[in-house]
């Protein structure tokens, strides 16, 4: 469950405190990921949460995405990511998670498996106005029975739903947490983290969590 990125702009991480009795307290680094469909908000809350300088790889919309790239309800975007979002957060003196955002469109989810390979979670972005731009990441997920929530992003302007009905609009598993935030708010985006971290602790398969991150199966997200 311990992955230590080997990029050396992401720093050492701040240190573990002091144990009982003055020994120092193992500082436990994981892998997580943001997933979600185009628009959804995976590059704000890795922004929003990150206490170093965010890595956005976004680059501007242009006139050879049209047709392929599907914008309905997120017209006002100009850019997308292309590679990937980074972050890092320090839950604890005991814990530091590695964010990792995965591009959206279905062009780049060739990058999934890589970005994947020694996550022990992830958090699935849900817009609420374009709902099935995020059943591809929850079916990858759940292919590779990776503990994930489902994070819905409140967009101005858009109607709130209770998360029990978003629950069974995703036709979620029993148990797979759903929650309201807005990416754009520091402490929002932490209480996802916050409860994606408590859902892979009560995962049936909490030692093994991310073993099937990178299966022999090289799909990209199911369509």
């Amino acid at each position: 469950m311990v992955y230590a990125p080997s990029d050396p702009a992401a720093g050492p991480g701040p240190a573990a405190g002091p144990g009982p009795g003055g020994t120092a307290r193992p500082l436990v680094t994981t892998k997580i990921l943001v997933a979600g469909g185009f628009g959804a908000g995976k590059t704000t809350l890795v922004g929003s949460i990150s206490e170093i300088r965010p890595l956005h790889t976004e680059e501007p919309l242009t006139d050879a995405g049209v047709g392929v790239d599907d914008v309905t309800g997120v017209q006002g975007k100009t850019t997308t990511t292309v590679a990937m979002d980074f972050g890092r957060i320090t839950l604890s003196d005991q814990l530091l998670l590695y964010l990792f955002g995965t591009p959206g469109q279905d062009r780049f989810w060739f990058m999934w498996d890589e970005l994947a390979a020694g996550a022990i979670g992830a958090v699935v972005l849900a817009d609420t106005r374009r709902l099935t731009g995020c059943f591809p990441a929850i079916d990858y997920f759940e292919r590779r029975r990776l503990p994930f929530v489902v994070a819905v992003n409140c967009f101005d302007g858009a109607q709130r739903h209770d998360p029990r009905d978003v629950a069974i609009a995703l036709d979620l598993d029993p148990g797979v947490p759903v929650l309201l935030c807005d990416a754009r708010r520091r402490e929002s985006s932490k209480q996802v983290l916050i409860a994606l971290m408590e859902h892979v602790l009560s995962w049936p398969d909490a030692g093994a969590a991310g073993h099937d991150a990178r299966s022999p199966d090289r799909r990209g997200p199911a369509t």
